[in-house]
């Protein structure tokens, strides 16, 4: 865990507001999901829908990527964070642009403040790919990890620009083709090549490190990194340009499912040479992830030999696989994760002048453990029964769901107050042989 920590690392003013403003677009986007339920078996393009997905992961997943990234890049990049004062700027952005762009989605107002929105949030991500770039940049440290992260950097340009042109052409008409087909461009750009791959960038640290694991192979990594990006470069440059080219686009698929695979026999690996046998709250839901990336990657499959692509079949599948990428990979990581990285950071800020002056209690004492595993179990359930009630439009379980989805948003909200609103608890330093003699 001291790796999360160097003299390089920025002012922790900086990282905390991230996780809590993230942690409150969470709460909304279980508000707005739970609001939008007469839409949830409709298709996966409804506006109410969009206003749902763009609070998850561009106000929640978006806002705990950049936290954990500005803590993590001077373990990454064995540098500093190029510029706080742009962190702050970027955050102020990011917040005000998903608030403008999820109210234009939810109210199907496609003018006005949705396109300052687009604007705005484009600006943020912008700042945000600058800020990490000139860190990079400065940067002696060139690997595998770094690249991953610099290349969904890149995807993250190419998923913002699509979406900023998606967004203009409700006004103008700009682009050639409609909305819905750049949407599973969009998506797959921002799914894959961006939230994807800084997983598996930022992954390469903190999962062997978690998981205590110092036998692991790497020698996956550097065949994963080239075929997922060489993959998704041929599957978006076949969808932009060359539609009717489909060994292009199955080329570029059959890659990306490849690089994946071999990610996930890095992590394999990670797990099974792991020094620390039983995984905690925050493990549990990480491995648990790339179980579930074996779902989106069946489901993709099904989509690339669906032979009508605007089929009621192709909806449904197309709703299963987003659904399965952002609430069974996506967010499932960033749950777990929350309870591994950020009662470490906070335990470091406010306890690090106690250290060796008197008994502190661990980083875990932070957040109620307990709790976090039930919410680890809620969401758990929340997925299994959506996914069911979807498959066979069961209105009953659908809202059965979403109770385990509030009831996991609302511990997780909770304990996020509780780790930022811990006040330190500091014990006398025993003498050595005193409990013995107790």
């Amino acid at each position: 865990m001291t790796k999360l920590h160097t003299q390089n690392a920025p002012d922790v003013k900086v990282i905390k507001p991230h996780f809590l403003l993230g942690a409150v677009f969470f709460g909304l986007s279980v508000v707005l999901m739970v609001l939008a339920k007469a839409h949830l078996f409709g298709p996966y393009f409804e506006h109410h829908l969009l206003a749902v997905v763009h609070t998850n992961l561009l106000g929640w997943a978006m806002l705990l990527v950049f936290g954990s990234l500005y803590q993590l890049i001077p373990v990454v990049f064995e540098t500093k964070l190029f510029s706080e004062k742009l962190a702050y700027l970027t955050l102020f952005l990011t917040v005000s642009g998903v608030l403008f762009l999820a109210y234009g989605f939810w109210t199907g107002n496609f003018q006005g403040l949705f396109l300052w929105g687009a604007l705005i949030l484009y600006s943020a991500l912008f700042l945000f790919g600058f800020n990490i770039l000139m860190s990079y940049k400065d940067s002696s440290l060139k690997n595998v990890k770094s690249f991953f992260i610099i290349a969904s950097i890149f995807w993250l340009f190419f998923t913002q620009t699509e979406g900023l042109l998606m967004a203009l052409n409700f006004k103008w008409n700009i682009l050639d083709t409609n909305n819905l087909y750049h949407l599973k461009i969009h998506a797959v750009a921002g799914l894959v090549g961006f939230f994807l791959q800084m997983i598996f960038g930022v992954g390469t640290t903190l999962i062997p490190m978690f998981l205590v694991s110092h036998k692991h192979s790497e020698k996956p990594l550097w065949p994963s990194f080239l075929l997922l990006n060489a993959g998704l470069l041929f599957l978006l440059s076949g969808w932009l340009f060359s539609p009717d080219i489909k060994w292009l686009i199955f080329k570029g698929y059959f890659l990306i499912v490849i690089g994946i695979l071999l990610y996930l026999k890095f992590v394999r690996d990670a797990f099974v040479n792991r020094f620390k046998r039983i995984l905690d709250e925050g493990m549990k839901p990480t491995m648990l992830m790339f179980i579930f990336l074996f779902l989106p990657i069946v489901l993709s499959a099904m989509l690339m030999w669906n032979g009508k692509p605007y089929s009621n079949e192709a909806f449904t599948i197309s709703f299963l696989f987003g659904f399965s990428m952002i609430f069974g990979v996506i967010n499932m990581i960033i749950l777990g994760q929350t309870y591994k990285t950020i009662p470490f950071i906070i335990w470091l800020d406010t306890y690090k002048p106690y250290v060796g002056k008197y008994q502190i209690p661990l980083p875990k004492e932070v957040y109620n453990v307990k709790w976090a595993t039930w919410q680890f179990r809620f969401y758990l359930v929340y997925l299994i029964l959506f996914f069911i009630s979807f498959l066979f439009e069961i209105k009953i379980l659908l809202e059965i769901s979403l109770l385990f989805l509030i009831l996991t948003s609302l511990i997780y909200n909770y304990n996020m107050i509780k780790m930022f609103t811990h006040k330190p608890i500091l014990k006398p330093l025993q003498k050595p042989g005193s409990d013995e003699k107790r």
